[in-house]
């Protein structure tokens, strides 16, 4: 499979390229787009810059006559509406008009932070996404999904924004450290967890090749997370029911990141989070001791973290009752009726997530 398309309001929306390079990016990207635009900003960070930036903006300096470039320092501290106007300004500055073209090149900050500027700037310009780590392109990447986080709150502020391509060079992450890997990879044993009891055992049989970074089995990896992610958004684009299923190990996650100020990968804490809906749903009768056991230990072999020290069970909770996911009083949380099945869940007490919490705190 080289190419999977996504559709939105059962019409072709767009497509996703699976490719090992960056070779044909201009061939594809005329084949599916077929427009001409008057000017081309392709937006980085600090990480990825000097990496892919150069030549991927030679790439559409073939295309376009005016291409320029955005970058900004990495990591999620930048993930704001400060740096959203520093790019907006840029924009001005170089008379974008909403024939203008985004190129979100880099990982999740960089994607959902270019989509949302392309969701807002003069009302909505188009915008692509070539995702480089294994974070945003299993995930962040697909969906349409774009925002910022605010005062430290997780996306807090975003819109709906289809690309209008996402080309995926998975040759890109055989330069990703050890840590954004895990962070993918929290993602990545998510999906298999809600809806794939096939891919979940995949992994735990392929961990060898997966962490040599193999090039076939990245590849397959990579379009299996797609072609799920791309199932669930199909059905449901803007999270009104079973979308909320990726959610799975994200409340509590997201408080977590939060509390850590980030130092922790948003996949990291997700996989904490996991750990912590696993017991949940252990304790409601839905999966074993064993089956909740193994999902620990899949994610032990990917070196995901499945503790964190340094919190207390009242501040995790407390953080996690500012999430966007809360229904009234409640948090509408993502647990699994079997390993491979998700299904929401709004009727925890307090006492049930403190004691959840508990089991993930060192």
């Amino acid at each position: 499979m080289e190419c999977l398309n996504v559709k939105y309001e059962n019409k072709p929306c767009y497509n996703i390229h699976f490719r090992p390079d960056f070779t044909d990016l201009a061939t594809v990207f005329k084949s599916d787009l077929n427009k001409q635009y008057d000017n081309i900003c392709v937006v980085s960070d600090s990480n990825v810059a000097g990496l892919y930036l150069a030549e991927v903006v030679q790439i559409f300096k073939g295309l376009c006559d005016n291409v320029c470039s955005f970058s900004f320092d990495a990591g999620e501290a930048s993930k704001n509406l400060d740096t959203v106007s520093l790019l907006y300004e840029h924009l001005i500055m170089k008379k974008f008009t909403r024939s203008s073209l985004l190129v979100a090149l880099g990982g999740g900050v960089v994607g959902d932070l270019t989509g949302f500027a392309a969701a807002t700037f003069l009302r909505g310009i188009d915008f692509i996404q070539v995702p480089t780590t294994l974070l945003s392109q299993v995930d962040s990447s697909v969906g349409g999904k774009t925002g910022v986080d605010f005062n430290q709150y997780k996306n807090m502020v975003g819109a709906f924004k289809m690309p209008k391509m996402v080309y995926m060079n998975i040759g890109t992450l055989k330069t990703l450290d050890a840590d954004n890997f895990a962070c993918g990879m929290g993602e990545v044993i998510k999906h298999g967890l809600i809806s794939d009891k096939d891919f979940y055992q995949w992994l735990k049989d392929n961990k060898d090749k997966v962490m040599a970074r193999e090039y076939e089995a990245l590849a397959y990896m990579v379009q299996k997370n797609c072609d799920i992610k791309r199932y669930v958004v199909e059905i449901d684009p803007t999270e009104k029911g079973i979308r909320a299923y990726l959610n799975f190990g994200h409340t509590l996650g997201h408080a977590i990141e939060k509390l850590c100020n980030f130092s922790l990968g948003h996949g990291q804490c997700v996989g904490v989070g996991m750990v912590c809906a696993s017991y949940l749903s252990m304790k409601l009768g839905y999966i074993t001791e064993s089956e909740y056991n193994d999902i620990i230990d899949c994610l032990k072999l990917y070196n995901m973290p499945v503790s964190v020290s340094g919190l207390t069970a009242a501040d995790i909770l407390e953080a996690s009752k500012s999430d966007k996911k809360m229904t009234g009083k409640k948090i509408k949380f993502t647990i699994l009726k079997a390993i491979g099945e998700a299904a929401s869940y709004l009727d925890f007490t307090d006492e049930d997530l403190l004691e959840a919490i508990d089991q993930v705190l060192d």
